[in-house]
Order: structure tokens, then sequence, then C-alpha cells
């Protein structure tokens, strides 16, 4: 029973992977599929996080990106955790998780909050977490997300826009297309602007333009391999008073036309694979 229900959910993945033609995922073994779907299920993550699951489609994506559990990952930016908690119990056995995240000599506050309150969630879960290896993305630094050549799969999760904003995108996909193998893989999902929305402001709002990010892993070094529909929503209008920010589940606006935003769910997002 626990065969054919582990296949069912590898046939489940491959399903949602197909949703744009263009999209071709590698088929996901049913190690990992059953790693990823006790991931999801397991009582570390907070109903908070569940939650979103619906919007980020986690199984999909990772089956989309090609994951293994005895995979090299790096996550870049992890934030407060959230793809995290799917990924570390799955690597813990027979792979290795680096989560690039902000550098420990930030003199930024939000950056330095950020951080400790993610290096407090490893340390509260050691039998989820204590596997995880922190480094830092700082790009223009010389700081190394793992060592070069090293790794099998780079994931990047709603990034880009805040490296086009620094000034410094180019040097942060150079730092991804260093870390990985040869054909190892980079992953990417991403607030995606509209065709008709114009080039200029996509550091303010946060919705970025696909061949932008397309034009940035080539320029790097990679090749698009893949993308797929997995994480758009056509209900976003993307004419959000703050932008990205407007919608969930950041809800910058408070209560005000909140039911019309959670309406909308989070961002249109695209999702993108290449391969070095």
């Amino acid at each position: 029973m626990k065969q054919l229900l582990t296949l069912a959910v590898i046939s489940l993945l491959m399903v949602g992977c197909a949703r744009d033609e263009a999209a071709t995922a590698p088929v996901m073994d049913e190690a990992t599929a059953q790693a990823l779907q006790e991931a999801l299920a397991g009582e570390h993550r907070s109903e908070t996080n569940r939650a979103r699951d619906v919007y980020r489609n986690p199984a999909e994506t990772l089956a989309f990106f090609g994951l293994r559990r005895d995979m090299t990952v790096v996550e870049i930016l992890p934030g407060g955790g959230w793809y995290t908690e799917v990924l570390a119990p799955v690597l813990r056995d027979e792979g290795l998780l680096y989560a690039a995240h902000f550098p420990a000599d930030t003199d930024i506050a939000f950056y330095q909050r950020l951080l400790g309150d993610y290096r407090d969630k490893l340390d509260a879960n050691p039998d989820v977490y204590g596997e995880v290896q922190v480094t830092a993305m700082a790009p223009g630094t010389g700081a190394e997300i793992a060592p070069p050549g090293s790794v099998d799969m780079v994931l990047t999760f709603r990034s880009v826009h805040g490296w086009i904003r620094d000034g410094n995108a180019e040097e942060a996909f150079a730092n991804m297309a260093r870390a990985l193998k040869p054909d190892g893989v980079l992953g990417v999902v991403q607030h995606r602007a509209g065709d008709d929305m114009p080039p200029e402001g996509e550091e303010r709002n946060g919705y970025v333009h696909e061949d932008k990010v397309i034009a940035l892993a080539e320029a790097a070094g990679l090749t698009l391999d893949g993308r797929a529909g997995i994480n758009a929503n056509p209900a976003d209008t993307r004419d959000h008073p703050e932008g990205v920010w407007t919608l969930p589940p950041s809800l910058r606006l408070g209560d005000e036309n909140r039911e019309h935003y959670e309406a909308i769910g989070e961002s249109d997002r695209m999702t993108l694979r290449f391969i070095k």
C-alpha cells in the first residue's frame, strides 16, 4: 500500500509540473517523493506556513526543478525559513543544504534580525535542521554561497527584484552559477511583470520581466532548460499600490481592501529552470 501511495504522489507531482507545455520535468524518484510528502506534513511546520502551500506549490515546484534527496543544494536568502522547513528534512540524511542568508557582519538592522531569527529557528530543532550549513549571499563582497563547483542545485525564491534594486543582480547570478557543478540546476521563482509593464520600477514593485531574468542567467553562463506555470496566478493584476507586498502574505495595507487582496492570493510568479 505504501508503495502504491508513493507512486500516486509521484504521478500527481508530474501532472502538476505539466501545466505548461514548455515545461518538461525530471521524474522524481520514489524515495525523494516520499521524503518530500513527509516533510510537508511534518509537525515542525507551523499552520501559518502550511497555509501558504496552496499558493507556493512546493511539491510541484521542487519536482519541476528536479530535486533529489541525495543532492547538495543551496537555498538563497531563506528569510524566515519557509522553504527550509521543506528542504532540510528531505536532504538531511543523504544530501546537504546550504542556507545562503544575509551576511553576519551586515549593518542593516532588518537583515540582522532576520538572520538571528533564522539561526534561532535552526537551533531550536536540531533533529530537523541540525545538518543545515549557513553561509552568506552578499554579492560584491567575495563571499561564497558554497564551494565553487560543488553544488547540484541552487534555488532562489522571490529574490531577483532585490538584487536589481541594489544594482548587483549580475554578480548575484554569477555567484549562483559559480557554485554549481557542470549540469547543475538553478531554479528561480520570481514575481512576474506583465508584458505591458515598463521595465523601470522593478526594484520598487517587486515584479520583474521574465526575459530579464533569463538574460541575467544566460549572462552568467546558464541555459534555460524549462519554464512552468506552476506558480502562475492570472488573478494578479499587478497594479497594487504597494506592489507585490500589497498581496498576501505581507498585506502591507493592513485592513484596507484586505478581503479583495486575500481573494487574489499571492503574486503571479514565473518558475524557471536553468542548467550550467
